[in-house]
């Protein structure tokens, strides 16, 4: 697929990395000099100027371009760009900084097709270093609600259950299953459990940890650590 996307600062070329790591082509828009020569050092094709005009959004290619994301820590031009995408029918990612008030933001979220917080992904990243080993968060869907990604071990008390037959607090699903360094997939009710599988489970925050009793079989000592 092809993107545009708005920023080479921070989280615009990190973005841009994930995706050209995964076959995707990228153009940048970058109207700071540094950060334009920065990205073209490292192998992008980059357009300097305001991200939110028009002419320089054709010159990135913005008609054939199957995304846009407005990644800059300016909100005024990200959504000048998601506005000017949306016209030639693009989908389009706005950056949101969280210190915008949320009721801006909502405004905001109406026009574009997906909103990101920079912040809030950040979060997760340094949760997922803090957990460490067996369970990583992937992403927040709502205030109490999370998807997470756990693996089995030795320790798990349903090692050998089928998906069927682990019991799952009542808010909390199994989104998707795979058996250890194999593609996840859909899960299958008669899936048995092996170490080194790994679950997808959306869950809220208060039942967590029973989900991860169940299927990592690790609890949280007091000090912080596994047990």
């Amino acid at each position: 697929m092809r993107f545009v996307i708005i920023g080479a600062g921070r989280v615009g070329l990190r973005t841009a990395r994930v995706l050209r790591d995964e076959g995707h082509a990228i153009t940048l828009v970058e109207r700071d000099r540094d950060n334009a020569e920065r990205a073209r050092d490292l192998g992008f094709d980059v357009v300097e100027g305001d991200g939110s005009r028009e002419s320089v959004l054709f010159e990135a290619g913005i008609e054939d371009a199957d995304g846009l994301g407005a990644l800059t820590s300016d909100l005024n031009v990200n959504f000048a760009a998601c506005s000017i995408a949306k016209h030639h029918r693009t989908w389009t990612v706005l950056r949101v900084d969280e210190d915008y008030r949320e009721e801006v933001y909502r405004e905001y979220a109406d026009e574009v097709d997906e909103v990101v917080y920079p912040e809030r992904l950040g979060a997760i990243g340094a949760k997922n270093a803090l957990l460490g080993g067996s369970v990583r968060a992937i992403a927040d869907v709502a205030q109490h609600i999370q998807v997470v990604l756990m693996t089995v071990t030795e320790d798990s008390p349903m090692l050998g259950y089928t998906i069927e037959e682990v019991a799952l607090p009542a808010s909390a699903r199994v989104l998707a299953f795979g058996k250890a360094d194999n593609p996840m997939g859909l899960p299958l009710s008669d899936d048995s459990l092996e170490v080194g599988d790994r679950l997808a489970v959306i869950a809220d925050f208060d039942v967590l940890e029973e989900v991860r009793q169940l299927i990592v079989g690790e609890t949280l000592s007091p000090e912080g650590g596994t047990a």
